[in-house]
């Protein structure tokens, strides 16, 4: 019997380039199952998102703070408006935008 040379031709591999090939196969198999993984993460999806957006809000509380020190009065409304807006929107996504509360779901059944 007599061994191929890794040069021999086309498909002709040696043992060290097929250990380098199942290496790199297993690395990118556990790369798709980890990519795959975080797609089925919903909760840890949703609590990135969510810090995504209070650093979003954070940042731009920082800035109105920083321009309204050099701001005229009626921008500082806007600005302060548009804070007002932004945190609104993230509270209401926290909880699930309109819920009723309980003593008002109580009251319009029993009317």
């Amino acid at each position: 019997m007599t061994t191929r040379d890794a040069g021999a031709g086309p498909g002709a591999k040696g043992p060290d380039e097929l250990r380098r090939e199942i290496e790199q196969t297993r690395h990118d198999l556990g790369d798709t199952v980890e990519e795959l993984a975080g797609k089925l993460d919903v909760k840890g999806r949703a609590k990135a998102r969510a810090e995504d957006w209070r650093d979003k809000a954070g940042a731009m509380g920082v800035q109105l703070r920083s321009s309204a020190s050099q701001a005229s009065k009626p921008v500082l409304i806007a600005g302060v408006a548009a804070g007002a807006v932004v945190a609104a929107g993230v509270v209401m996504r926290r909880h699930g935008g309109h819920q009723q509360s309980h003593a008002h779901r109580c009251y319009a059944r029993h009317r």
